[in-house]
This record gives C-alpha cells, sequence and structure tokens, in this order.
C-alpha cells in the first residue's frame, strides 16, 4: 500500500503482536482432525457407503466367534483383507486361508441386496475351500 503522499502510516495503528500463538494451536488441531477422522475405522475406503447387513429375528442367539471374515457388496465383488476381489479371486483367497487349517470358521457380511444364488456360491466356495463353519452376518431386528 502507498502511504508516503499522505503520510498515512503514521496514522495507522501497529498490527498486535500477542496473537501468534493462535497459529500453532490452529496447526494442532489440524493434525489431531486429520490424525482422528483419516483412520481407517472412521473412513473405510474398501467398503461402499450405501452397504447394509440383513436384519433378522433373533441374529445375536447363534452366533459365533469367526477366524475370516470377508465382505460381498455385489455379485462379483467382494472385499478381503482391504482387498477388491471377484469370485475367482475370492475362491483362490478361501483356499489359501484354509490350506493345512482344519476347523475354520467364516463371517460373510453379504450386503442386503445380495442375490440368494451369489450366497450360495459363496457358501460352496468356503466348503470346497474346507471351511467346516460358514456364518453369515445379520443385524437384530429393533
Amino acid at each position: 500500500m502507498i502511504t508516503r503522499p499522505l503520510d498515512l502510516s503514521s496514522r495507522l495503528r501497529r498490527p498486535p503482536r500477542g496473537f501468534e500463538f493462535l497459529f500453532y494451536i490452529n496447526g494442532g488441531l489440524i493434525a489431531l482432525f486429520f490424525i482422528l477422522f483419516g483412520s481407517r475405522f472412521v473412513l473405510s475406503p474398501g467398503l461402499g457407503v450405501a452397504f447394509e447387513v440383513p436384519a433378522m429375528a433373533n441374529a445375536l442367539e447363534g452366533a459365533v466367534a469367526t477366524d475370516v471374515v470377508i465382505a460381498i457388496k455385489g455379485a462379483d465383488l467382494a472385499f478381503v483383507e482391504g482387498a477388491k476381489v471377484n469370485f475367482a479371486g475370492l475362491r483362490q483367497y478361501l483356499i489359501n486361508r484354509a490350506a493345512g487349517r482344519p476347523g475354520l470358521r467364516l463371517l460373510v457380511q453379504a450386503d442386503a441386496t445380495l442375490t440368494t444364488r451369489d450366497l450360495t456360491e459363496v457358501y460352496d466356495m468356503a466348503r470346497a475351500a474346507g471351511f467346516a463353519f460358514v456364518q453369515v452376518a445379520a443385524e437384530p431386528i429393533r
């Protein structure tokens, strides 16, 4: 700003010096929000936004601890350990996970829109791979 012709700089107030600590507080808060909201538990890039497991009566009564968890969004689309695979890749993944480990249990988090045909195909893949128990995730009806 040009202040020389009218000597405006002598009439201006000096900038305050006491607010320099706010820069560090703002920077710390921005870093804190990136740490909290950048977590894989808050922003899960593997699952779509509209993912819903089906609701069933008495869903919690038959629940058991499982060894392997897979999520199936639609026909020929599955998520395993953060990777997106098709059903051929899912078959190979299940064979690799069950190799030499009898008695494993599989939890299938199937989307509510998944057809029975596709769910039956996943059951067949799991049984052929050697899983002893296959459980479908469901929410209790409220």
